[in-house]
């Protein structure tokens, strides 16, 4: 039992707003600037649609993410014998156009325009050449184009759908979308790293957030085809690769990362998972339909005396595993079992799991009387105006039963709450639904208080950095060199 510690994330897609003040935020601190222009570490996307960069679900386009290969897994479009084929010139890593030119505008031309008898405009230009440029598209550009056959009806996911519920979905009375922020999942078999050639992408020990050494890195850009997300990007002025970084010297210091800090919606939760190195390999070379119950098999009791043993001695600090005690990460995929990962089927193990949206409220009006009964204000989980087979191929690899009985639960704790705040439901209808995903109504309020009342604590559990760790580990660096590798001219003092 190899037990580690990850930093993990739940979003809580019943929530998000679609504001997009978390992709600000992230990219107010971290990519603006020259040749990150076009990189949103966090972005939001609304489903159905394509997203960004253009349909990077589809890995027959872009070749991402791990594929099973008889008992054990390889990468599908890089790996040492690939990659080395394609090294320079790789068709399957998107270009700009799949993400967006950048462009800023030319205001100077309403200052400098000659007088005449037209209003003067500003032209978008390229923040990448300078030149004039036709704006096509944006980061979120499907927000407003999302019914449009350009960007709904190209989604992906609609793979297993037929072309009658295709188009009943596009009904006006039946339309419906959500949101999906996206961030790098920090996986525990990240492809990216693993077809690195110069091996500059790393997972930390600590907490398990993968990492890009600049120094290291010599542009080959097979992360950018390896990941299945399209979370590593290339910075073209500086001539590396980036990626979201989980805001770590934030967590360092005990603060939430700038995206989920900022998240208007309250949609987002972090903290500990402890889980079982041993198992990786095996996990993630299981049949497809296995994928999902695996991953979360995993992560392992916080709790359990033989665990908390393991994790000591492995190096895990107390407090660590006290804040995997305390992690709304464990609740919400563990023992509440409301989360799941983002298209498991790439194999790569994301650590970024995902509470999918429940229908909207519906009601129905007859006789003149406002029918607010469930049956009619919900009207159930098989009534879902977004097919399970749509959700299933979001979050588990095309496993109907896995997202309906996350919807059940939802619907359970929805009907539960109804019950004590308004009370008109039957009591033998809150009991049907509670039994038959076998909640009782503590949980239920459990999970009500954690999904709308919580407070910052609650959602961010972040567990302490030690620094005496991280001077130990520079003192024991072969080439230290009179330089601690961050920005420090010599070693810290002990003492502070």
């Amino acid at each position: 039992m190899d037990i580690r510690a990850q930093v993990a994330m739940v979003f809580h897609l019943d929530k998000c707003i679609g504001c997009h003040t978390c992709s600000i935020a992230c990219k107010n601190i971290w990519t603006d600037r020259k040749g990150a222009e076009y990189m949103w570490w966090n972005n939001v996307e609304t489903k159905p649609g394509t997203g960004y960069p253009t349909k990077w679900e589809n890995q027959d386009i872009y070749k991402g993410g791990w594929v099973k290969d008889g008992n054990s897994i390889s990468l599908k479009g890089t790996g040492k014998f690939k990659g080395l084929k394609n090294i320079f010139h790789n068709p399957h890593m998107p270009v700009l156009d799949d993400y967006y030119e950048p462009w800023t505008y030319k205001y100077q031309d309403l200052f400098t325009a000659p007088e005449g008898d037209d209003q003067p405009t500003a032209r978008p230009v390229s923040l990448v050449t300078g030149e004039h440029v036709d704006v096509k598209s944006g980061p979120n550009w499907d927000d407003d184009m999302g019914g449009s056959k350009d960007y709904a009806r190209q989604d992906v996911n609609f793979k297993d759908l037929t072309k009658a519920e295709q188009e009943a979905m596009f009904q006006l009375e039946r339309m419906t979308f959500h949101y999906l922020p996206r961030i790098c999942n920090h996986c525990l078999n990240p492809a990216c790293v693993a077809s690195c050639p110069s091996g500059a992408l790393y997972k930390r020990g600590e907490d398990g957030v993968v990492l890009i050494n600049q120094e290291r890195c010599r542009a080959w850009r097979m992360c950018v085809t390896a990941c299945p997300y399209k979370k590593s990007y290339y910075n073209w002025n500086t001539g590396k690769s980036e990626k979201c970084v989980l805001c770590y010297p934030r967590l360092e210091s005990g603060q939430a990362p700038a995206c989920f800090h900022s998240c208007v919606g309250r949609i987002r939760y972090l903290g500990v998972l402890l889980y079982d190195a041993d198992k990786i390999q095996a996990v993630a070379s299981c049949n497809e339909d296995e994928l999902v119950d695996r991953q979360l098999d995993i992560y392992v009791n916080p709790f359990d005396p033989e665990v908390i043993y393991n994790a000591k001695k492995n190096g895990i600090a107390d407090s660590t595993i006290t804040a995997a005690q305390k992690s709304p990460v464990y609740k919400f995929v563990k023992e509440w079992k409301l989360a799941l990962p983002l298209h498991p089927e790439f194999r790569t193990l994301p650590n970024l799991f995902y509470v999918p949206a429940l229908l909207p409220g519906m009601a129905s009006v007859a006789d003149g009387v406002y029918n607010t009964t469930s049956k009619s204000l919900w009207g159930g989980i098989e009534s879902n105006r977004l097919p399970m087979k749509y959700l299933a191929s979001l979050f588990s690899a095309g496993n109907v039963n896995k997202v309906s009985d996350v919807l059940k639960r939802l619907m359970a704790v929805r009907l539960h709450r109804r019950g004590v705040t308004v009370g008109d439901l039957k009591k033998e209808e809150i009991s049907e639904a509670m039994n038959e995903v076998s909640m009782n109504a503590d949980t239920a309020d459990a999970i009500f208080r954690l999904t709308t009342l919580a407070t910052f604590d609650e959602r961010f559990v972040i567990p302490p950095a030690h620094r005496e760790e991280s001077i130990e580990m520079l003192e024991n660096t072969a080439d230290f060199k009179g330089s601690t590798g961050f920005g420090f001219k010599e070693r810290p003092a002990r003492g502070l």
